[in-house]
């Protein structure tokens, strides 16, 4: 009896479950998305990249989300499919209603391998704080003396607390203002910025208000002209005219009655100036207007002569 030999069996298994594994890549790019501090009451849109790098098509089918609910979707209807190496924008909105932070997160589902997809999201809410003027031009002061403006710190959106000042410039200063303090939001501030200059020419800066505002610091440019001392000046006082004025501007002319020339450069905040450009043996005629907030400006004042000596 013959036997006959026996066959080996070898089973060859697929390798399909490897490369069933790049069917469906959901990918994101970033995906996690800090809006960083937004103004409340004011949106902030931004767009995530969602691909797939798989070999199959891909599939989102729902969204939803969670925490804050500042957090919205832009316009992105589901379900959407997507061809291998092809992508998509998801826009994502942030609207803060309140002062703070807050954390919230966007979940996608699809037919992907890895069938939930989770965006990570924060924003800071955070108040306005805007300066009025945004600039100031105290023109000729001369050299050892100071000459002070008047700017409005306003805070909307919420209260806004200025922790810190500085300045780029030492021949400016703050006054009125003694950090922190806290503006309470459809409110303002008045302070005072002055320039002393230390020698002659122009001087600029910058003055930097630091807060828990939306900008921070907020900044007011500063410029100012500093001039040698004259042998002959004219120096001019008035009575103050109010709480309303803001300022005052100073006319000169050569004859009684006028015509006159303004001479200053910007609003005088205080009620008296210092006219050094004046000429030996020369006679002036001086007066004055009052200029409240709103910026209406008064008749001129009584009229004052100087006569200045001859050398």
């Amino acid at each position: 009896m013959k036997f006959l030999p026996r066959m080996a069996i070898v089973l060859f298994l697929s390798a399909w479950p490897l490369s069933h594994t790049a069917a469906q890549q959901f990918q994101c790019n970033p995906c996690s998305h800090a809006f960083g501090k937004v103004k409340v009451g004011t949106s902030v849109s931004f767009s995530i990249q969602l691909s797939n790098t798989g070999s199959k098509s891909l599939r989102i089918s729902t969204k939803s989300k969670q925490g804050s609910g500042e957090f919205h979707f832009g316009s992105f209807p589901l379900p959407v499919t997507l061809m291998p190496g092809k992508s998509v924008n998801l826009p994502i909105i942030f609207t803060p209603t309140a002062i703070g932070h807050v954390t919230g997160a966007f979940i996608l589902n699809s037919n992907a391998l890895d069938p939930v997809l989770s965006l990570p999201l924060a924003g800071t809410g955070a108040p306005q704080l805007t300066l009025s003027p945004a600039s100031l031009n105290f023109g000729n002061v001369t050299v050892g003396n100071s000459t002070a403006l008047p700017i409005k710190l306003i805070a909307s959106a919420g209260n806004v607390t200025i922790s810190s000042d500085q300045f780029t410039n030492s021949e400016f200063s703050l006054i009125g203002l003694v950090p922190p303090v806290t503006i309470l939001s459809g409110t303002s501030m008045q302070i005072k910025l002055k320039f002393t200059p230390g020698q002659s020419g122009t001087a600029s800066g910058k003055a930097g208000f630091f807060s828990n505002a939306v900008v921070s610091p907020v900044v007011e440019l500063l410029t100012g002209t500093g001039v040698a001392q004259n042998a002959h000046n004219v120096t001019l006082t008035w009575q103050d005219s109010g709480s309303s004025i803001v300022g005052y501007n100073i006319y000169r002319g050569t004859v009684h009655g006028g015509p006159y020339q303004k001479i200053n450069d910007a609003l005088e905040a205080s009620n008296n100036y210092i006219d050094y450009f004046v000429s030996s043996g020369s006679t002036y005629f001086y007066v004055t207007t009052a200029v409240n907030s709103s910026g209406a400006e008064s008749g001129y004042s009584n009229e004052t002569k100087a006569v200045i000596p001859s050398p």
